[in-house]
């Protein structure tokens, strides 16, 4: 049992681009709360942030690049070739991110929560959850996913797979095991097979989606009511197609259906219908680190933009909040119009630039989407969503 009054509590752990991440993702579009422990460890060590004067302190100044952030790959160098240093490191984070943990899966709403770690049965965590699931991919599959996501050479990749606890040692304390070797659609498959056993111990009813699938939109040249009333409701896998064809419609991306369930992995979708069953919106967006992140957003063009927007901001608030997430950031590409900028600003957002985010974990993440978009700009938006962090400095 774990230990937390009423809380079912998960550890999901494997080897390294096994794709924890992935089924993490999947088990919260099923309605569980989750943790990354190894994202947390990293705010942790973040300038401000409460283990990163005890690790300055501990390992000297040399461990700080020209932005005075540490250098983890330097960090890691010492540590992963002394104990001893390992040890002390782990003395100081360890116990922060244990209390961190504590704190979001006590103050959860949901009745199960995830924490995914990669070192769940190596370090205490392991002792206080009720089940561990552990995600499996062979040998080859890692390679290829460090190859191709993290850009490695294939020594690199091999040697990285190599030095890992052997990932037989988790499977063989595993309550659940997940195989991650095909593709996204065989992974969800098993995962809410799983989930059907959980729901069925900890609520006595049968699986089911955290919420249901929106009904199935009518064809996007549909005319709009006059007075339109906007519904949203969270998309699933289900609605991969009805969501792939919207976005190609109403933009210049050409997007399958593959396409969205492989970005199930990464991100949540809410969709906008009118009273009629008309799709007018699509956003895409993920809470990661107790940071919400919008990086897709649809209208269609003969939408009134105030009301699915002030709707989809109503539902995605919601959202964070139930997720704990400490931020929002919306980013808009830079020829958004101003009719649909506005009401954001109406409520509550602020139009910022990476340079302008002080908190450095927030920033990283605002950096991350810009990096790693495929659009020419963007209008980066923010809000603050509660005034207490998880994290705070000591």
């Amino acid at each position: 049992m774990s230990r937390w009054p009423n809380k079912y509590v998960i550890g999901l752990t494997g080897n390294i681009a096994v794709g924890k991440s992935v089924v993490r993702q999947m088990l919260q579009h099923l309605g569980a709360y989750t943790i990354d422990a190894d994202g947390l460890t990293h705010q942790a060590m973040q300038p401000g942030a409460p283990a990163y004067k005890p690790v300055v302190e501990t390992f000297g100044q040399f461990i700080l690049g020209p932005d005075k952030r540490i250098n983890r790959a330097l960090l890691g160098q010492i540590v992963f070739s002394n104990p001893v240093a390992l040890e002390k490191l782990e003395s100081i984070v360890h116990p922060i991110v244990r209390q961190a943990i504590g704190t979001l899966v006590s103050r959860s709403k949901q009745r199960v929560v995830v924490i995914e770690a990669i070192k769940l049965l190596e370090g205490g965590l392991a002792e206080t959850v009720d089940a561990v699931w552990v995600v499996d991919a062979t040998p080859e599959t890692q390679i290829k996913r460090l190859m191709q996501k993290r850009k490695l050479a294939e020594a690199d990749a091999r040697q990285r797979v190599t030095v890992q606890n052997p990932q037989a040692d988790k499977l063989a304390r595993a309550t659940v095991i997940i195989n991650n070797d095909g593709n996204v659609e065989e992974t969800w498959k098993q995962v809410q097979d799983a989930w059907s056993q959980v729901r069925q111990a900890v609520t006595n009813q049968p699986a089911a989606a955290a919420a249901p699938a929106p009904a199935t939109p009518k064809p996007a040249g549909a005319p709009l009511a006059k007075d339109i009333q906007v519904q949203v409701k969270r998309g699933m896998p289900g609605n991969a197609e009805a969501i792939a064809n919207f976005i190609s419609s109403v933009s210049d991306h050409q997007v399958s259906r593959m396409d969205i369930m492989l970005a199930f992995g990464q991100k949540s979708y809410l969709l906008a219908q009118d009273q009629n069953g008309n799709q007018v919106g699509v956003i895409g967006w993920q809470v990661e680190n107790l940071i919400t992140r919008t990086d897709e957003f649809y209208l269609r063009p003969d939408a009134p933009p105030k009301p699915i927007i002030a709707a989809l901001i109503a539902a995605i608030e919601e959202a964070s909040t139930d997720l704990q997430s400490e931020v929002s950031f919306i980013f808009l590409p830079t020829n958004t119009t101003d009719a649909v900028v506005q009401p954001f600003l109406n409520h509550g957002y602020e139009v910022t630039t990476v340079k302008d985010i002080k908190i450095p974990a927030w920033r990283e993440a605002v950096q991350e989407i810009v990096n790693t978009s495929n659009e020419a700009g963007f209008r980066i938006l923010t809000r603050k969503l509660r005034e207490d962090r998880v994290l705070q400095p000591l």
